[in-house]
């Protein structure tokens, strides 16, 4: 292990102890406040079986830790003014125009009506244009398996033929929502979504490690993402695809926790970071107020494929901002209400808290998402680390 804090025993404690506990497979993590990095930390090694330790230098999947980075950059493009957060999306991608709801089945032959208006780019910001994912929706399970359509993670242009499953604006609905709005952010800017993320966010960050397509070499320091067996945790081949047909603006990032960490640090210093303007002051600070109005993050999300993902069951008030899920209470000894965090399927998490000038992130590769053990985890590192920084 190793840390930037000289009293920071208690967060090396419930790292080691997760790991020790086979809570999780291994364990890596950091807190920055608005000056740089407070504490790093690690336990457990980067494959089952493997000598190498996970390390901050480690390279992660961040899955869905990358839709607040495709946010970023949709956010920039309406600074800029071109694009309309409150446009139609056929606006900028006409395709979009043929997309359906789902009504359901009849026998295997799904049943679609047109949606009751038109989402806009904000909806797909904030998961209320209507699309789900197939791992918290059975009804979108159920299309991908009828149609014989592959989930989003295998990189085929097919899933943008997926219907909606509410009409927009009607309910919070976690889904590909942020993969069209990388379609978007490719169409205003004239760009691959790499490409323009290289150049206005990775490299004025110094996110170096920061990649949709990593090299051989990056590849050989992926943290393997790990199964449960009878016998323990068994690394596993598991990935999306090498070759995609598209970058995911909601899935795609290969990054380490250490870059991963500057990007947080710019959320806290309200769009700025060692000189470099990522966004202005004003439009973060949108992004930690709620922007669904009346809607809530559900309370409770049933699996529809438990080997994926566990179900989710949070607390009442949750929001979203822009890129953002935002606590509306305070915890005892935990982030301050109006923090914004999100998570990665193969578990990974943080959270940026404006209030208090904290940001913690815990870095693990394994499935299923958000186990009670691993959850378990998360909350005693978030204590642990109000305890030493907060």
């Amino acid at each position: 292990m190793s840390s930037a804090s000289t009293s920071s025993a208690s967060i090396d404690q419930v790292l080691s102890d997760a790991v020790a506990g086979g809570a999780v497979p291994q364990a890596v993590a950091l807190v920055v406040g608005r000056d740089g990095v407070l504490y790093e930390g690690a336990a457990g090694p980067a494959a089952a079986g493997a000598e190498r330790p996970a390390t901050p230098d480690s390279m992660f999947r961040i899955a869905s830790m990358t839709k607040i980075v495709a946010t970023v950059a949709a956010l920039q493009l309406a600074e800029r003014g071109d694009l309309d957060l409150d446009a139609p999306v056929e606006k900028y991608l006409p395709q979009f125009a043929d997309v359906r709801v789902l009504t359901g089945f009849d026998g295997d032959t799904p049943t679609l009506r047109p949606p009751a208006s038109s989402a806009t780019v904000r909806q797909l910001v904030t998961h209320t244009a209507g699309f789900g994912y197939w791992f918290w929706n059975a009804d979108v399970h159920r299309w991908e398996e009828v149609t014989g359509t592959p989930n989003v993670l295998a990189g085929d242009r097919a899933i943008f033929s997926a219907p909606m499953v509410a009409d927009p604006g009607t309910r919070f609905e976690y889904g590909i929502n942020t993969d069209w709005l990388g379609e978007v952010v490719e169409a205003v800017s004239g760009q691959p979504l790499n490409d323009y993320l290289a150049a206005h966010v990775f490299e004025p960050l110094g996110m170096r490690s920061a990649t949709f397509a990593p090299t051989a070499q990056a590849r050989k320091d992926l943290v393997a993402v790990h199964v449960p067996t009878d016998d323990g945790w068994a690394a596993t081949e598991i990935d999306w695809s090498p070759t995609p047909q598209w970058w995911a603006g909601g899935h795609g990032i290969y990054c380490t926790p250490r870059d991963y960490a500057r990007f947080q640090q710019m959320l806290l210093n309200r769009g700025s970071l060692d000189g470099a303007t990522i966004l202005n002051p004003e439009t973060v600070g949108n992004a930690f107020r709620n922007q669904i109005g009346d809607l809530d993050f559900p309370v409770h999300i049933p699996t529809a494929e438990p080997e994926t993902s566990g179900p989710w069951n949070g607390p009442a008030g949750l929001k979203w901002g822009l890129g953002l899920l935002l606590n509306t209470a305070q915890a005892p000894g935990m982030r301050a209400p109006y923090s914004g965090a999100w998570a990665g399927v193969f578990n990974t998490h943080f959270w940026v808290d404006p209030t208090t000038g904290v940001s913690g992130a815990i870095y693990s590769q394994f499935l299923p998402f958000i186990t009670d053990a691993a959850l378990g985890v998360y909350a005693d590192f978030e204590r642990a680390v109000y305890a030493e920084f907060g």
